[in-house]
């Protein structure tokens, strides 16, 4: 699934239309790196629903995701792991892929967002 949409906008829906579908038991999201709303927001709402539906709840971070590679944070920056460090450089980011086993994935249980971008 992928989707131009802000997360506010998307996230609802992608939801509703999965639970249609799915028994979905257990949430995984990337709690950084990030803007602080876009993360806020995503927090709000993934922990709403696994609430509401008693549904396990983690979070993993984005290079996770990309393998270590650059993340966007806007048009002309791109949010960079180096030694274990994130910053803000002018490189391309790469795209997500989920990884064929979930089982993989370096799960924490500390779910609340790790902002890199501040509110403005």
């Amino acid at each position: 699934m992928t989707t131009d949409e802000h997360v506010s906008e998307a996230l609802i829906k992608i939801l509703e239309n999965l639970s249609s579908k799915f028994n979905i038991t257990k949430i995984i999201y990337a709690n950084t790196p990030g803007s602080f709303m876009g993360l806020k927001v995503a927090y709000v709402i993934l922990k709403t629903f696994s609430l509401a539906k008693g549904c396990e709840f983690y979070a993993v971070s984005g290079f996770n995701l990309n393998g270590g590679q650059a993340i966007r944070a806007n048009k002309n920056l791109s949010f960079v792991l180096k030694n274990g460090e994130i910053s803000l450089e002018k490189v391309e980011p790469v795209r997500f892929v989920l990884p064929l086993n979930l089982d993989e994935l370096k799960l924490n249980s500390d779910t609340l967002p790790n902002y890199i971008i501040q509110a403005v």
